[in-house]
């Protein structure tokens, strides 16, 4: 699946006034209020407009630690080493991976002793077998579609 110019300017618009009516988005894009309805129903039934929510910062809310912890798992027990991954709200996501890792988590922290009573909290599963953890020092590309969005569009 593609967007088209129109879907990547809304997008962009969108992204840049997060709190934009769809009267207002109209007007800024030069096109009917009903085309830029349809449209965001469109992209939001393909999955590509994922929520309409504000975006909270970990360090906002008191977790300024940011790691990326590398899990190992026993054989056949990747379910079971998932869902004691659930149980720990310091985990912002997980991802499979392939090549040493089985899984790479994104990990937030009140502080370094924090972090290590996480780590210590996944090692309790007996499905962990290993841990490596790297602390993110800063950020030197911060999450950004806007590139994408500009190169998507068929023409």
């Amino acid at each position: 699946m593609t967007i088209d110019d129109l879907d990547s300017r809304l997008l962009v618009t969108m992204r840049a006034h997060p709190r934009i009516g769809l009267t207002e988005l109209a007007r800024l894009l030069g096109v009917a209020r009903g085309t830029v309805q349809a449209r965001v129903e469109k992209l939001t039934a393909r999955g590509v407009i994922a929520d309409f929510g504000p975006t909270v910062t970990p360090e906002g809310i008191g977790y300024p630690i940011l790691a990326f912890v590398s899990l190992q798992i026993a054989q056949g027990r990747l379910a079971e080493a998932v869902q004691a991954l659930q149980s720990l709200p310091e985990i912002l996501e997980v991802y499979g991976t392939s090549g040493q890792a089985d899984l790479l988590c994104r990990v937030v922290a009140r502080s370094t002793p924090d972090l290590q009573e996480i780590i210590a909290r996944i090692l309790t599963s007996p499905a962990v077998q290993r841990t490596d953890t790297t602390i993110a020092l800063s950020v030197q590309v911060p999450y950004r579609i806007e590139p994408l969005l500009h190169a998507a569009p068929d023409t």
